[in-house]
């Protein structure tokens, strides 16, 4: 997935829908510079930049990563075939900030057929979601399989360790961070996808 190159790929789109930049990020509401940025491949942008910039196309993160030629009827998926969807880790010039030492791999192949997101999540020491809390349509819950995490949801913040476990509406906002010494290590779904 390190060849994945993110800046063709959201030229691709805006152009497919016959789009400029300006109008991308009037509609988007992020700047014109950063959807220029992005696709000369030189900003990593948050997770929820990009989420607002693909909004726009009506397209998930997980479509936006998924590679074309996807087999529809699979139904096993080995460890290193799940799809990261972490734009920080699958930018080459990727800040040095929380974000960049967070994994999300998502199970399955995805697509407009899916009704459920399900993700094997891994944040390094102090790896975290962004300083920003952020919020999207539907539900939320994981499992922590190891390690330590912070969650925040809307103004109440809990620690949560191996074994716990967490549910909530993903309409309010939220964020995660490992305030642990340890990888921390989560299984979560989310209904409907929102990556």
């Amino acid at each position: 997935m390190s060849e994945f190159d993110v800046g063709a790929r959201l030229k691709d789109v805006r152009e497919a829908n016959q789009m400029s930049q300006r109008e991308l990020a009037t509609q988007s509401g992020v700047t014109n510079g950063l959807i220029s940025l992005i696709e000369r491949n030189k900003t990593s942008p948050s997770i929820s930049s990009l989420k607002r910039i693909l909004a726009v196309f009506d397209m998930s993160l997980s479509d936006f990563f998924e590679a074309p030629d996807r087999v529809q009827d699979k139904f096993v998926f080995r460890h290193a075939e799940l799809t990261e969807i972490n734009p920080a880790r699958i930018f080459q010039t990727a800040s040095g900030d929380g974000l960049q030492a967070l994994s999300l791999k998502r199970v399955g192949s995805g697509g407009d057929e899916s009704t459920l997101l399900m993700l094997y999540e891994t944040y390094e020491p102090g790896a975290d979601t962004g300083p920003e809390l952020y919020a999207h349509e539907g539900e939320e819950s994981g499992y922590v399989i190891s390690g330590e995490l912070l969650l925040t949801v809307g103004d109440r913040t809990e620690v949560l360790q191996a074994g716990d476990a967490y549910q909530f509406s993903s309409r309010i906002p939220h964020r995660f961070r490992n305030v642990g010494a340890e990888p921390c290590v989560i299984v979560s779904a989310c209904t409907p996808p929102s990556f």
